[in-house]
């Protein structure tokens, strides 16, 4: 869902044009504080704002900025920019958002496997070890087997060499 804040008269127009360009809903406030009720309410992938209200409003602004969450930002100019500019920024700023995620999300599975390879390695040596104890009860044994069997599949599903 994107928020369109803007007091302009095109403001409908403007939000039709986005809602095809993008295929998300799209809903419209015409004050800030009408835009700060709606982000208390509802998640949106990005909110365009209209730089005359970031310029007259800066503190209301300010609150605004507080509650966007994860959506992006995106400062237009009603007054100097037509719709189809405004159509093709805001497709830039999503594209831009979408790439930031998915190389975060990279970033955090790569860390996430560091981190696991050498606990996963030192589970699967502690639990070789212990197979080799000598005299080793079977329901130990097979409480053990369980757990490298285990640790074998963490390994596989981590994408931890064989």
């Amino acid at each position: 869902m994107i928020l369109l804040i803007t007091s302009s008269a095109r403001a409908p127009e403007c939000a039709q044009a986005i809602q095809q360009a993008t295929v998300d809903n799209v809903q419209i406030a015409s004050t800030l504080q009408q835009a700060g009720a709606q982000l208390r309410s509802a998640e949106y992938a990005a909110v365009v704002i209209d730089q005359f209200l970031v310029e007259a409003e800066p503190d209301e602004t300010e609150l605004v900025m507080q509650h966007l969450g994860t959506a992006v930002a995106l400062h237009i100019n009603f007054a100097i920019s037509g719709v189809e500019r405004v159509v093709r920024e805001l497709r830039a700023a999503l594209n831009r958002r979408k790439r930031e995620a998915l190389a975060a999300r990279r970033e955090a599975e790569q860390v996430l496997r560091s981190e696991l390879k050498g606990t996963v390695t030192a589970m699967l040596l502690s639990c070789e070890m212990a197979l080799g104890v000598p005299n080793l009860p079977q329901t130990a044994e097979n409480k053990l087997r369980m757990v490298y069997d285990l640790a074998r599949e963490m390994r596989s599903k981590i994408g931890l060499i064989q």
